[in-house]
């Protein structure tokens, strides 16, 4: 017979197929088990009846657990009463594991579900977040490969900070501090006078102790790196990626996204352009909404909510203050409070996705920039070397893959976005 994904096999009315997967759901009625065995792709309904196998075969069916791993091979055929409108009747079937009872029952405790999270991310919620995860992954990928993007390979250990510096996991490296990344880009910014246009794509640590329902500990991040690219360029190039992932989704994913009870139509308002703000007026907007905000504060998860709580696209604040930005980052020509930067933050409340900028080309500008700030030039002086040697403008931005996902699912919790999530509480499993 011929083996077959689930979701393929809904899709027909009849014919002889097998069937690997994990018992979903058994119900035992009238000498006859009604097993839900589902796999990566869906669920489909079995039917084994008693009367086709000796006492020793339905005994192993009888006496299974939950989650038991399990092969069948059947004929498939139209029931109108059966989840998808089709069941196979079992005409042979191997119980490859059922040794205990399933750990996780109904009703069970965030917490306990995140101890639990090796056992949970099999539950059909998440495996249908995790293909939706591969999926932006490889949509923004697609979109830089088509662009003529090279994608790098950074390292993970540094010995410098890419944006503040301040919030590293540092570690003992053979004798010498060093720490895990918190951003690719200083190393983009060095691939540029080679490959002019790049993007890494790997994890970034922040040692935050933040309790928000959008920060981890461990997180994926996209950086794109452009030689000649100016903050008008980025915020483009931006929207644009944005706007791909979510029609790529829309186009290729729509069933899945509606079992996740994704509001698909929303998506498909997510095209460019995406409304600009600039910092002055988004304070405005802010005080106007009852923020006390003042002028030169962050933003935090109030500011961001009030900002987008009315939207159906993400929208950009760009030309931040120069005090609460990077070091990297030039000088507003036309308002020096203010850099050439900008953030976009996603509708309804999710908050920041993507930090952009343009970098200082300058040596002079950057070494000032630096020591303005505090940092030890010394520390970066192979940043610095990238300044005095054919140095170009150019800019580039960091995009949180976990929070975009939260975004496009409109999940509550950052922590269902990534397979095993990091937070300031958890480090297990």
């Amino acid at each position: 017979m011929r083996e077959i994904k689930i979701r393929d096999l809904i899709k027909r009315k009849s014919g002889s197929y097998s069937i690997r997967g994990w018992i979903y759901r058994l119900r035992i009625v009238g000498g006859k088990a009604f097993v839900l065995i589902r796999d990566s792709t869906g669920v489909i309904q079995a039917v084994i009846d008693k009367q086709k196998f000796p006492d020793d075969r339905w005994s192993s069916i009888e006496n299974a657990y939950i989650e038991a791993s399990i092969m069948v091979k059947g004929s498939l055929r139209v029931d109108e009463r059966a989840p998808n409108g089709v069941e196979i009747d079992v005409e042979d079937f191997n119980l490859v594991n059922s040794l205990e009872q399933f750990k996780i029952t109904e009703y069970q405790s965030p917490e306990l579900l995140l101890d639990l999270r090796h056992l949970w991310i099999r539950s059909r919620r998440l495996t249908d977040i995790m293909i939706i995860r591969s999926h932006v992954f490889r949509y923004a990928r697609e979109f830089l490969d088509r662009r003529g993007f090279y994608e790098i390979t950074p390292p993970i250990i540094t010995t410098i900070g890419g944006e503040t510096g301040a919030n590293l996991f540092e570690l003992d490296y053979f004798g010498r501090k060093a720490y895990l990344t918190e951003s690719s880009q200083l190393y983009a910014e060095a691939m540029i006078f080679s490959l002019e246009k790049v993007y890494s794509f790997a994890p970034s640590f922040r040692a935050e102790k933040s309790r928000t329902i959008k920060h981890l500990a461990e997180f994926w991040h996209l950086e794109p790196e452009i030689a000649y690219y100016d903050n008008n360029k980025n915020m483009k190039l931006q929207e644009r990626l944005v706007s791909y992932i979510a029609q790529s989704l829309v186009k290729n994913d729509e069933e899945i996204l509606k079992e996740l009870n994704v509001d698909v139509e929303g998506l498909k308002k997510v095209k460019p352009p995406f409304k600009r703000l600039s910092y002055d007026e988004a304070i405005i907007k802010l005080q106007e909404k009852g923020s006390p905000i003042r002028w030169g504060d962050d933003f935090g998860v109030n500011e961001e909510r009030l900002l987008t709580e009315d939207e159906e696209k993400p929208i950009f604040v760009y030309n931040w203050p120069e005090s609460i930005k990077a070091f990297y980052m030039p000088i507003n020509p036309k308002d020096p409070r203010t850099v050439l930067c900008a953030d976009m933050l996603a509708p309804k409340g999710h908050g920041e996705i993507i930090g952009g900028s343009e970098r200082i080309w300058r040596y002079d500008e950057l070494l000032e920039r630096m020591r303005k700030k505090g940092l030890d030039p010394n520390r970066y002086q192979w940043y610095l070397d990238l300044r005095k040697y054919g140095s170009v403008p150019h800019a580039g931005f960091g995009m949180g893959i976990e929070r975009v996902i939260k975004w496009l699912l409109n999940l509550d919790h950052i922590r269902d976005a990534i397979p095993f999530p990091r937070v300031i509480n958890r480090v297990e499993p």
